[in-house]
C-alpha cells in the first residue's frame, strides 16, 4: 500500500531512529570520557569510533524527513540510562542495545516502511540494521577482553601496537610503558585490531 508521507509512522519511526542514533552517540562519547580518565585509550577510541558512525546514522534518518522541514513531529520512545563507572559494564549494555537494534527495532521498522511504500528508508533502516550488529559484536569482544584479564595479557606471543606512536611490540603482555613515546600500557592494543591494519600485517 502507498501512504502519504506526512501521515506514515514510517515518518515517525525516523524520528525515532534519529532520536535513538543521537542519544547513542552522546552515551558513547561519555562513556569514552569515562575510559580515557581510567587511563584506557583503546576502549576511548572504540566508544568515540561508534560514536562517530552513530552520528552519521541519525544525519541518514534525518535527512529522510527533508520534506517536513519546519514542522514538528511528536513521537514517544524508551531509551537507555547507561551510567557507571565500570567500563566492562559499559561495553556491555552499549553491545545489548546495539543488538536490541538490529533484531528488533530496525526490522520493524523497516517492515513498516515497506508496507508503505518507502523502499528506499526501508533499505536505510535495513542497512543500519546490519551496523548496528557490527557495532554489538565489537563492543562485546572489548567487554570479553577486559572480564577475562586479557585487554593486555595474551596466552600466546602476539603482535600489540601502540595507538600513540605505531611501535608494534611482540609478546605475550604489553610493557607498563611504551619503550618508543612512553605512553602506559592503556595504549597498546592487539595488532589485528588496530586501525588499518589486521592479519595482513600480523607477522
Amino acid at each position: 500500500m502507498s501512504v502519504d508521507f506526512q501521515n506514515s509512522v514510517t515518518r515517525e519511526n525516523l524520528m525515532r531512529a534519529f532520536a535513538g542514533e543521537s542519544q547513542a552517540r552522546n552515551r558513547y562519547s561519555i562513556a569514552a570520557g569515562i575510559a580515557r580518565r581510567q587511563e584506557l585509550p583503546v576502549i576511548h577510541a572504540v566508544f568515540s569510533f561508534t560514536a562517530e558512525q552513530e552520528r552519521e546514522h541519525a544525519a541518514v534518518f534525518y535527512k529522510h524527513l527533508t520534506e517536513l522541514a519546519g514542522k514538528n513531529i511528536s513521537i514517544d520512545g524508551t531509551y537507555p540510562v547507561d551510567l557507571g563507572d565500570d567500563i566492562a559494564k559499559l561495553l556491555r549494555l552499549a553491545q545489548h542495545n546495539e543488538y536490541e537494534e538490529h533484531d528488533d527495532v530496525y526490522f520493524h521498522f523497516a517492515e513498516t516502511a515497506k508496507e508503505e511504500g518507502f523502499a528506499k528508508i526501508a533499505s536505510s533502516f535495513q542497512l543500519i540494521a546490519g551496523i548496528e550488529k557490527t557495532h554489538g559484536d565489537r563492543f562485546g569482544l572489548f567487554a570479553d577482553l577486559i572480564e577475562q584479564n586479557k585487554l593486555f595479557v595474551a596466552d600466546v606471543e602476539t603482535a600489540w601496537m601502540c595507538l600513540e606512536c605505531g611501535y608494534i611490540y611482540r609478546g605475550k603482555s604489553v610493557p607498563a610503558a611504551c619503550p618508543v613515546c612512553s605512553h602506559a600500557r592503556g595504549y597498546f592494543v592487539r595488532l589485528d585490531l588496530a586501525p588499518y591494519t589486521g592479519s595482513a600485517f600480523v607477522g
